[in-house]
């Protein structure tokens, strides 16, 4: 457990009430710290406080009533019925406040478990009596494993993990916990109970960020703008949840450069945002459509902006809202003063430009990276490199090479023994990666067409049919889905990791059930699979969440490169012959699991190439990673710690130069 997990600094408002419900009391704080403690009678306590002011209050965790429907947004309430107050909590960072509330879940009920609330022993007269006026407090203790598992059998959660939450129709509550003499016989009862939430509180371990991931996580919290990269697969779009979950919901934007990356980090497109459409007119005309209210509302809420898959956002646009912050902003800072975290990897898919558009801009500045904007906003930047996709060393070698567009015979011949390899298997056929949309749309609906049982269609549920064509633009479950026997699907949600119910697995339609009608499918590891209607959530402009529920299944004979995004394949076969993109065959080749799970047909060393102007970038970068490491030494005399820092920086700086980039360019 980290301090983070007992601690939290957010909008704080605490509300006594009388014996009729009246508010008596009122105190509310911009910013205050939630804190757990512990008294010296082993009693469980939250504190509030301010940074200058005195304790506001201890209140005694007993007999309390969580409501969390919108922990997701960063808001939260506890009724502590002893005390009769009501404690509302606001602008706190959802991830923060979810680790919060899971670690005060666990800590009652290994109490409740420990002091007579449960299976322990009954207090004493003596200690009920000092609980009344505990003098000393202290910050709880870590969590342990046995407080882990207590928690997990008395939630009913133990088949639940961070990334694989139990089936929905065994989700249960937290919220009530009772530890009074007349709350004991159903505390229990009501924590067992089933509730339509959307987010339970977990019980598991959180899987934590590595050393370089803490790195990026800091210099966001600290308030830098930063840009950090990385090869596919090292957890870029993961780091990035981590960052939105940390900050605080007000004056934070998600957004990212296309639909689908939108949704995997729960934010909007840039350029819905941004308020000025697809940036194709003039530079006025964009301020002017950005001053209407609700983008210029937008505009000055926000104080942090984040950008997912900056790579595919050219540096004209880049350029044009950068000017329009500060116009809309009415402030002279580079972006009217509102702090930048962009996330990407210059080296995969290039940036899309219409044809009128191109010719109207210089090509010098195609990519971000090539403006002056950029240079003045960027203030640190970070490289991923531990890979966690992938696990098989010889292709994370061969994907690195092939990231730089450096491809020797070796490489190509390992490659192109793919093409003899054999990666069906249980009925199920390797999925066509396609170069254009258009191209593994037809052989989607040809395949289907051509089987002879009869087709099921599942229409999904919008929470607002006016957003249908936003959620078909940015959720890859389809507003109609068309299976039939023997139709080969892909599965588009994580549902249970330790199954193989992961995003982008594999296989075939077996069946429909009898009651509901509900698709059966085989999966490549000849485990079976009842897909039941699953939910995807995205945010509009103005913060509104809309919903689809569908199936999730889409037809995988073919899939586009575009629409890979996110996916990890299982079985996969490409054609590399018509890539018209630097970057295009890196992205495909890196959607693979492992070199045992592809089928390369037709490969020629032509296909595989890096833009000159991204790594001169790259070789760039990372020279200005190696000055930002720079430690420096101070006078003549060195300690041992002197010598061993300008050691490990040498290491540093070979390592740095002997990567393939480096030699390429």
């Amino acid at each position: 457990m980290d301090s983070e997990d007992t601690v939290i600094t957010c909008a704080v408002s605490l509300d006594w009430l009388n014996a009729q419900g009246i508010s008596v009391r009122k105190i509310t704080h911009k910013l205050a710290t939630l804190r757990l403690i512990r008294s010296d009678t082993r009693e469980l306590f939250v504190e509030v406080s301010t940074e200058k002011g005195p304790t506001t209050a201890r209140l005694l965790l007993k007999d309390i009533l969580v409501h969390k429907k919108f922990m997701s947004e960063g808001k939260a309430s506890i009724k502590f019925n002893r005390d009769k107050c009501m404690l509302y909590a606001s602008n706190a960072p959802p991830g923060l406040l979810m680790n919060f509330l899971r670690t005060l879940f666990i800590k009652m009920t290994s109490a409740n478990g420990a002091n007579g609330n449960g299976t322990g022993k009954v207090q004493d007269v003596r200690t009920r009596m000092l609980s009344e006026n505990p003098c000393k407090f202290d910050d709880i203790s870590p969590v342990t494993n046995l407080e882990l598992a207590r928690a997990k059998k008395f939630a009913g959660l133990s088949r639940a993990t961070p990334t694989t939450p139990s089936p929905p129709s065994k989700k249960r509550k937290f919220d009530q916990v009772g530890s009074d003499a007349k709350g004991e016989s159903n505390a229990k009862g009501n924590l067992m109970k089933k509730a339509n939430v959307e987010q339970p509180i977990e019980v598991e371990p959180q899987i934590r960020l590595n050393d370089e991931q803490n790195e990026v996580l800091r210099a966001c919290i600290n308030g830098k703008n930063v840009f950090f990269t990385g090869s596919a697969g090292t957890g870029k779009s993961f780091l990035l949840k981590k960052i939105i979950s940390v900050l605080p919901p007000d004056g934070t934007v998600a957004t990212a450069s296309t639909g689908v990356a939108a949704c995997l980090i729960g934010g909007v497109t840039l350029h819905s945002f941004c308020g000025i459409g697809a940036g194709d007119a003039g530079l006025q005309r964009c301020i002017d459509l950005a001053t209407r209210p609700a983008s210029a509302q937008a505009w000055r809420k926000c104080k942090r902006l984040i950008i997912d898959e900056i790579s595919m956002v050219d540096g004209e646009y880049f350029e044009k809202i950068e000017a329009v912050a500060r116009n809309v902003r009415r402030n002279d800072k580079p972006f009217g003063g509102i702090q930048l975290i962009l996330c990407g990897d210059f080296l995969q898919l290039p940036p899309v430009i219409k044809t009128a558009y191109a010719s109207q801009q210089s090509q010098s500045k195609r990519f971000c990276f090539q403006t002056e904007t950029w240079l003045k906003v960027i203030s640190v930047s970070y490289e991923l490199k531990q890979v966690h996709r992938q696990k098989d060393s010889e292709f994370i070698r061969i994907l690195n090479f092939l990231r730089v567009g450096h491809v020797n015979d070796e490489i190509a011949k390992r490659l192109m023994a793919t093409s003899k390899q054999k990666i069906e298997s249980n009925g199920v056929l390797a999925t066509q990666l396609c170069s254009h949309t258009n191209d593994s749309n037809l052989i989607n609906e040809s395949k289907l067409s051509n089987l002879k049982t009869e087709e099921r269609v599942f229409e999904a549920q919008d929470s607002d049919s006016s957003y249908t064509k936003q959620l078909d633009s940015q959720v890859m479950a389809p507003s109609r889905l068309t299976l039939k026997i023997g139709a080969q699907v892909m599965l588009l949600k994580n549902i249970n990791v330790s199954e193989g119910l992961v995003n982008g697995a594999r296989g075939v339609v077996s069946g429909f059930t009898t009651n509901g009608g509900l698709p059966i499918i085989k999966l490549k590891n000849n485990k079976q699979y009842t897909a039941k209607p699953e939910k995807w959530i995205i945010k509009t402009p103005a913060g509104t969440l809309i919903t689809r529920k569908q199936i999730p299944l889409k037809l995988a004979w073919a899939f586009s490169i575009h629409k890979s995004q996110g996916l990890t394949l299982d079985c996969v076969e490409m054609s590399l012959s018509k890539v018209f993109e630097a970057g295009q065959a890196y992205v495909a080749l890196s959607r693979a699991q492992s070199l045992d799970s592809i089928r390369i047909l037709d490969f020629d060393m032509k296909q595989v190439w890096a833009d000159p102007d991204v790594l001169r970038f790259y070789k760039m970068f990372r020279r200005q990673l190696h000055d930002q490491t720079l430690i420096p030494l101070g006078g003549r005399s060195r300690s041992a710690n002197d010598v061993k820092a300008k050691s490990t920086l040498a290491k540093l700086k070979k390592s740095l130069m002997d990567q393939p980039l480096v030699n390429i360019c």
